[in-house]
This record gives C-alpha cells, sequence and structure tokens, in this order.
C-alpha cells in the first residue's frame, strides 16, 4: 500500500470506552460537525460519545468498519466504512472526521487507503463511495489524493443548520484501488 506522506503516529482501532472523554475533547468543534451529518451533535458532549461507543460496539457484527483515529492513545478522530443493502449492497459508504488539530498531517489519507483496503478483503463490494460537502475543500481533496474519483455534485442536496448545501459524490472501484 503506498503510504501519502503520513503523520507516522497514528493507528486505526476499534472503538473502546475509555475512548470517551478524548472522543468528546476532538469532536467539540464546529468546523467538524458543520462538515458532517446532523447526526454529528454540535456542541459534542461527553454523554454524546458515550451513546457513540456504545453504538458502535453492539454494531460490529453489522457489515460495517468503524474505527476510532488513535493519536499517542488519544481518539482523534473517526473513519467508517458502511456496507449497503437492497440494490446497494455491492457498495459501501465511507465517511470520516478528524480533529482540527491534526488536519494536514496526511493522516486522513492514510487513514482512508487502510479502512478502503480492509474493506475490500473483507466485504463482497464492487464500489465505495463518500460524500462530502461540495464545499468542503479539505475532504474531497483527501479522497483525490487516494484515487476516488469524483462523479459529480448534486446540487442543493443536503440542508445543515437550517442552509441549503450541494454535496459531490466520489467513488474508488475494486479494479481501481492500488495497494
Amino acid at each position: 500500500m503506498k503510504v501519502l506522506n503520513s503523520y507516522k503516529d497514528f493507528k486505526l482501532r476499534a472503538w473502546e470506552t475509555g475512548d470517551a472523554k478524548s472522543l468528546a475533547q476532538a469532536a467539540d468543534n464546529p468546523n467538524i460537525a458543520k462538515n458532517l451529518r446532523n447526526t454529528f451533535p454540535n456542541p459534542y458532549t461527553l454523554d454524546d460519545a458515550i451513546w457513540f461507543i456504545n453504538d458502535c460496539i453492539a454494531n460490529t457484527e453489522k457489515k460495517q468498519i468503524n474505527y476510532a483515529i488513535v493519536v499517542d492513545g488519544q481518539a482523534v478522530g473517526g473513519i467508517g466504512i458502511f456496507v449497503k443493502d437492497d440494490v446497494y449492497e455491492k457498495s459501501a459508504e465511507l465517511g470520516y472526521w478528524l480533529s482540527e488539530d491534526f488536519w494536514h498531517k496526511g493522516i486522513m489519507s492514510d487513514a482512508v487507503l487502510m479502512i478502503c483496503k480492509e474493506a475490500f478483503e473483507i466485504f463482497d463490494i464492487v464500489r465505495i463511495f463518500a460524500e462530502p460537502f461540495a464545499d468542503n475543500v479539505g475532504s474531497r481533496g483527501v479522497l483525490e489524493k487516494v484515487g476516488f474519483t469524483y462523479e459529480g455534485t448534486m446540487r442543493n442536496g443536503v440542508c445543515k443548520n437550517g442552509e441549503i448545501h450541494s454535496y459531490c459524490m466520489y467513488s474508488i472501484l475494486r479494479e481501481e484501488f492500488a495497494v
């Protein structure tokens, strides 16, 4: 697998109950929440962190991978792959976020490569997709850097904090994914 300008001291691992405090600290940032779905609260409290971690632990057997991004023993972000169902059963959605303190260090690019590799190895999928907001230049850059293809913009496709935004569709196919 190629490594991209990496911050070497991070790892991906399953969420643990002991991550609640660091998760709440890292996630409690409006600059993160503004680019995520409404299910990611702002402010992000310790209770939100406890609920999220317990939900991840309870759903480990489902068709998903949901990891903490850990630096120096502290959860500083999250990344997940979620296999879809019905006619979308061969596709999986990628979602991620990272503490602003660790932006622009290559962590997310490497994390995306790592989790996509694992997803293609363990799931019977042909495609992984992500849907960043159109104005989320950082997230779009991560996807482009690791080889996702921009498929188009869904104009006025989401409503966040009472404002209408467009979002983009990116994907990578199994045969395009080079490790």
